[in-house]
């Protein structure tokens, strides 16, 4: 009989990392049945999407409190469909107060719960290890520093390395990444990445224009690249541009994607903080780490944060090498001071690349493969499971009882997972959301 395996992917992150790990399971399980919840490059490997990734997406307390009886409603009806088909394995990718809950019932009832990028317990809410070790099967860890924390929590865990390592090249090629982007070679080139979700784009554009501002007073010849998402989030940047009569005369140029490009042909790179922090790492990138929020949550998150760092590069590396200015220490005349400072430092900057090189070898592991060789070793006799009736999202069976709790958010998971990894370097994390270290 076919295989059926439940996947609910969080954003667009989860929905690239899902999708390379469909592929790599349909090289085991080719007639293999995925559905759930999913984007675009998860269907594109053949996945049945009853609800859009981009459902899970959220931005902080006030987003998630917003929508929190709607996705308890999907989720219970997620759940009545995967009691009803009894899939061989569930996965769970990023997205973990959605998924947790839904891991821990699909677990009573004798299903793999399985969870791809583990929350940011290292982070902040470190007592989630408990729920944790109710709800989950297996974890997957896309950090070598997670995996101590689930060894004494005597939970099963596996490392498999960050995605983007294994997609981005270890030597980017600037030269022909302005090529493309048709770029002088000689010219001051800075990125600005906003962030993926519209919130983010909100608290930041406005900011980063004025910043830009400050720069070019500067450096008369820069010139301005900012790859944005959706075409939500790109009118949300041009409303900012265009509500700022000094910005009109800026070299500023807005690309539809194209991230990965931008970064690559970047001098310096001004990014909020998430998954893309990660990316412009990998990409060997000098970078400034921003990012602003509500207050009240902005104070919530500090209090409940275990780093000095909300940065990936920072948290991965152990130390302060790329600057971060969060909240009201995000002023244009700082961030335009920190930018200028690796401008002008090209020893700091190639010292910079160096860190950065071994970080990416740490991290290239083969994460799919490596992923779909654990879960294959929880599905030796699911291919002969009987296959059931096809889910659909209106199942009218008896609703569980729901907890609640809600997604959160902050800029330690601006992320997954979240801004995710790609088959070609303009999908990748900065244009799809943020999983690359556990959202919450």
């Amino acid at each position: 009989m076919t295989l059926t395996i439940a996947i609910v992917a969080g954003e667009s992150s989860g929905d690239l990392l899902a999708a390379h790990l469909i592929r790599a399971l349909r090289e085991h399980f080719p007639d293999a049945r995925f559905y759930g919840i999913g984007g675009p490059k998860m269907q594109a490997e053949g996945f049945e999407a009853l609800w859009p990734a981009e459902l899970l997406a959220v931005n902080g307390y006030t987003d998630a409190l917003g929508r929190i009886k709607s996705l308890s409603g999907i989720r219970r009806k997620l759940l009545r469909d995967i009691r009803r088909t009894r899939p061989s394995a569930f996965i769970g990718v990023d997205a973990p107060d959605f998924n947790l809950w839904l891991e821990a019932k699909i677990k009573k009832e004798g299903i793999p719960a399985i969870h791809f990028v583990s929350p940011s317990i290292w982070a902040w809410r470190g007592k989630r290890i408990k729920t944790i070790a109710h709800a989950v099967t297996h974890m997957l860890c896309l950090f070598p520093f997670e995996m101590p924390l689930y060894e004494r929590a005597g939970i099963p865990a596996t490392y498999v390395g960050h995605p983007l390592a294994d997609v981005l090249p270890m030597e980017p090629k600037r030269l022909a990444a302005r090529e493309r982007l048709d770029l002088p070679a000689d010219a001051t080139v800075v990125a600005l990445l906003p962030g993926s979700r519209q919130s983010e784009v909100s608290n930041l554009a406005d900011v980063f224009i004025a910043t830009a501002e400050v720069l070019i007073r500067r450096r008369p010849n820069a010139i301005f690249l900012v790859p944005l998402v959706t075409r939500e989030t790109r009118e949300i940047f041009t409303e900012a541009l265009h509500s700022r009569e000094s910005a009109e005369e800026l070299p500023l140029r807005l690309l539809f994607g194209h991230a990965v490009d931008a970064m690559t042909a970047a001098d310096a790179v001004l990014v909020a903080s998430g998954t893309a922090c990660l990316e412009a790492a990998l990409l060997k990138r000098p970078m400034v780490i921003c990012y602003r929020m509500g207050k009240w949550q902005f104070r919530l998150v500090k209090r409940m944060a275990y780093l000095p760092w909300v940065g990936l590069p920072n948290i991965l590396l152990n130390e302060l090498v790329v600057p971060e200015l969060l909240q009201d220490d995000a002023t244009p005349d700082a961030l335009a001071d920190a930018l200028d400072r690796w401008l002008g430092d090209a020893d700091a900057c190639a010292a910079l690349a160096e860190r950065f090189t071994a970080l990416h070898t740490e991290l290239r592991r083969g994460t799919a493969e490596r992923a779909a060789a654990v879960i294959l070793s929880y599905l030796q006799d699911a291919a002969s499971e009987p296959e059931d009736a096809t889910s659909t999202p209106e199942s009218q069976d008896t609703p569980s009882d729901e907890s609640q709790d809600a997604p959160s958010g902050g800029p330690q998971d601006a992320a997954p997972t979240s801004q995710g990894a790609a088959i070609e370097p303009q999908d990748t994390a900065s244009e799809s959301g943020a999983p690359g270290n556990g959202d919450g």
